[in-house]
C-alpha cells in the first residue's frame, strides 16, 4: 500500500496540489522513504520531528510551521503526518493552524497509531503541567495503515500498541477480548492474520464512538479509560520513563482498582482483565511517589470544574464515566498499582 500512497491520496482530495508536506521522523524516513516516495511524480517537501515527547511541544510546532512558509505553503497544501502517534498529533496540529487548517492525511507507522492516534481527529501537544493540554479537533481526510511497516517495529512498541487494543476490548468489545485472551500467542508472534483481525476490531470500535461523540461530550470519554492515570504516570515521569501505551496499561490497573472497589466489576473479571494487560507488557517499572501522580492528575484535561472524570469498567465489554471518585479512592488505587508494579517487577 505504501508504494501506491499518491494515486491512494489523490482518489480523496480529487486532485494533488501543487505543494505538499510531509512531517515524519529521521528513523521513519531512513527505512520508508523510498517505499513512501515510490507513487509521487515531486516529492514531498520533508519536514522532520526527533522522537519522543519532549518534542510534542509548541516549539516543535513553530518551528515546522515556519519551515513550511518558507518552503512555499499555503491554504491549497496538503500535509501528511508518516510516523507514530506523536508525529501524527504533532502534525495534526500543525494543519490544523498553518494558515487557519489545510488538509492533512494520517499514514501510522507504529500499532498504537494504526489503532487508536490516527483514529478520531484528536490533535495537540504537551505542556509542561500535562499531557495534550493543547490541542483541536481536526479530522483527516483519510488514514492509509500499512500494516507491512511494522515488520521494522521493535517489540515494546508494539507490545505498547496491543495495550491501546486490550481496552478497547475491556471498554466496548467482548469479542476483541476474548480474542486477544485466546490467540495472544499468535499476536504477540506478529502472525499477521491476528495483527489484521485486532487493528480492524479496535479501529472499527473507536471509529463508531467518534461517528456517536466527535467533539467528546458523552460517549467518546470511554475511550479515556486508564488515561486519567497514565497521562498522570507520564507527566510525573516528564515524558522519558515509558511509552504512552505502557502507562495506559499502568492507569488501566490503577482503574480497575476504583471499578472493584465500587463494584462496578467482579474479583474474577478484574483478575481476568488484569492478566491480560500484563500478558500484552512487559509493563515498566515504576519509580514515582504517589504524591507527584496525584499532583500531575489534577492537572488532566478531562477534568472539568474541579470534578475529576474518571472511565471505569462495567464488566468486560462495557464502561461508564463517572464524576465522583474521591481523592481518597484515587490515592487507593494508585497505591494499588505501585504495589502491582513490585510485584510485576519480582517476576
Amino acid at each position: 500500500m505504501l508504494r501506491e500512497l499518491a494515486p491512494r491520496i489523490e482518489r480523496v482530495v480529487k486532485r494533488l496540489p501543487r505543494r505538499i508536506f510531509v512531517i515524519t521522523s529521521p528513523e521513519i524516513w531512513a527505512l520508508w522513504s523510498k517505499d513512501f516516495l515510490a507513487s509521487f511524480d515531486e516529492p514531498p517537501e520533508t519536514l522532520f520531528l526527533p522522537p519522543g515527547e519532549q518534542h510534542k511541544t509548541m516549539a516543535s510546532v513553530e518551528r515546522l510551521l515556519r519551515e513550511m512558509i518558507r518552503a512555499g505553503g499555503d491554504r491549497g497544501s496538503l500535509l501528511i503526518a508518516f510516523g507514530g502517534g506523536i508525529v501524527g498529533d504533532v502534525g495534526g496540529f500543525v494543519a490544523a493552524t498553518f494558515m487557519r487548517g489545510i488538509n492533512y492525511v494520517q499514514v501510522p507507522t507504529t500499532f498504537l497509531a494504526q489503532v487508536d492516534s490516527s483514529v478520531g481527529g484528536k490533535v495537540g501537544v504537551n505542556l509542561p503541567e500535562g499531557k495534550n493540554l493543547v490541542g483541536n479537533f481536526l479530522q483527516p481526510r483519510a488514514v492509509f495503515a500499512d500494516i507491512g511497516v511494522l515488520g521494522t517495529l521493535p517489540d515494546r512498541e508494539l507490545h505498547a500498541g496491543l495495550l491501546e487494543s486490550v481496552k478497547a476490548g475491556i471498554i466496548r468489545d467482548r469479542a476483541l477480548f476474548r480474542f486477544m485472551d485466546e490467540y495472544a500467542d499468535d499476536v504477540l508472534d506478529r502472525d499477521e492474520p491476528a495483527l489484521e483481525k485486532v487493528i480492524a476490531a479496535s479501529v472499527r470500535m473507536k471509529a463508531d464512538v467518534v461517528r456517536r461523540d466527535e467533539r467528546e461530550s458523552g460517549l467518546r470519554m470511554i475511550l479515556n479509560f486508564g488515561h486519567t492515570v497514565g497521562h498522570a504516570l507520564e507527566a510525573a515521569t516528564r515524558y522519558k520513563a515509558m511509552l504512552h501505551g505502557e502507562a495506559v496499561g499502568w492507569g488501566m490497573v490503577a482503574a480497575l482498582a476504583v471499578a472493584r472497589r465500587r463494584g462496578t466489576i467482579t474479583g474474577a473479571q478484574m483478575e481476568r482483565m488484569e492478566t491480560l494487560i500484563y500478558r500484552y507488557g512487559p509493563l515498566p517499572k515504576l519509580k514515582v511517589r504517589v504524591a507527584k501522580i496525584l499532583a500531575a492528575a489534577g492537572h488532566d484535561k478531562k477534568n472539568v470544574g474541579g470534578v475529576r472524570r474518571f472511565v471505569l469498567p462495567v464488566g468486560i465489554g462495557d464502561a461508564g464515566v463517572v464524576e465522583d471518585v474521591t481523592p481518597k479512592e484515587l490515592e487507593a488505587a494508585v497505591k494499588y498499582m505501585l504495589e502491582r508494579a513490585k510485584v510485576v517487577a519480582k517476576g
